[in-house]
């Protein structure tokens, strides 16, 4: 077995005449025509996403929300045009949730103070990279192929799951040559002694040290996503995929290390606040 070493980084501080297309198909309006247009973008909406109300109530206070959002995110795209902005956002299936309800939802990430000599047999010391050697402009991992496809974590608060097992799977691709999806359920179902609470958040770190005293963590095929926390842990000794020998924290804040540690080394696990709006309707830049 080949020593797969983890590279983690944490920070955290908690997408104009005509119509102008973004998001999952849906056309938004001027901002002047913008209440003329919205009771047909909210039919296309909950169209498109296949929603139905159970109370009349319900659909009000949600349309409300929508109607919102809609006004900011069209305001925003006028900004960028204008170049006030270095990205787009656009309506997607998160457009009837406050921002808060974002939050609570989908941030899952757990800051702690936690005891780091828990640690003391996995992780790995940070050591710079020599003052000659040229880092590139730019990375993309996914051009080596060692990145698997965009995944979601629909309603469970399980980000640290996925930021765990993607590093996982680009360094055990980068160790053996194959690309294996793992599965982040069994980090929600069955880590919760190593410090983890499932869908009401974690940290990698914790996940990191439950695959390595575990001695190995499931193929996503055998082991389905399915976003909730389950009653019991459904891990199958046969169906280990990859391994963690060991994990290097970057220095917080230390741009620098990260450059560093994602030219270098490979694909690093990440935390960071996704929770504004800039991240709940992004689109692209």
């Amino acid at each position: 077995m080949r020593l797969i070493i983890l590279f983690t980084i944490v920070f955290i501080s908690l997408a104009a005449s005509s119509p102008i297309s973004v998001g999952d198909g849906f056309s938004l309006p001027t901002i002047e025509n913008i209440e003329s247009h919205i009771d047909n973008l909210w039919t296309n909406f909950k169209k498109g996403y296949n929603i139905v109300y159970n109370t009349g109530a319900e659909e009000i206070h949600r349309f409300k929300i929508f109607a919102n959002h809609v006004k900011m995110i069209v305001q925003h795209n006028i900004e960028h045009d204008l170049g006030l902005h270095t990205y787009r956002l656009g309506i997607n299936k998160f457009a009837t949730l406050t921002n808060e309800e974002f939050r609570q939802i989908y941030n899952g990430y757990q800051r702690k103070n936690y005891d780091r000599s828990q640690y003391s047999e996995l992780r790995r010391s940070y050591i710079p990279a020599s003052p000659f050697v040229t880092l590139p402009v730019s990375v993309d991992w996914r051009d080596q192929g060692i990145v698997t496809p965009v995944k979601d974590q629909g309603q469970c608060g399980s980000c640290w799951a996925f930021s765990t097992t993607g590093a996982l799977e680009s360094h055990h691709a980068r160790a053996t040559g194959k690309l294996v999806s793992l599965s982040e359920q069994q980090l929600v179902d069955c880590s919760t002694n190593w410090g983890n609470n499932g869908c009401n958040g974690g940290l990698m770190d914790n996940a990191f040290k439950y695959v390595h005293d575990n001695k190995g963590i499931d193929n996503e095929d055998s082991y389905p996503y399915v976003g909730k926390d389950e009653a019991a842990c459904k891990f199958r000794r046969k169906s280990v995929a990859s391994t963690c020998d060991g994990f290097v924290d970057i220095p917080h804040a230390n741009e620098t290390a990260l450059q560093e540690a994602l030219a270098l080394q490979g694909p690093v696990s990440v935390a960071i606040d996704a929770g504004q709006s800039s991240f709940q309707f992004y689109v692209s830049v």
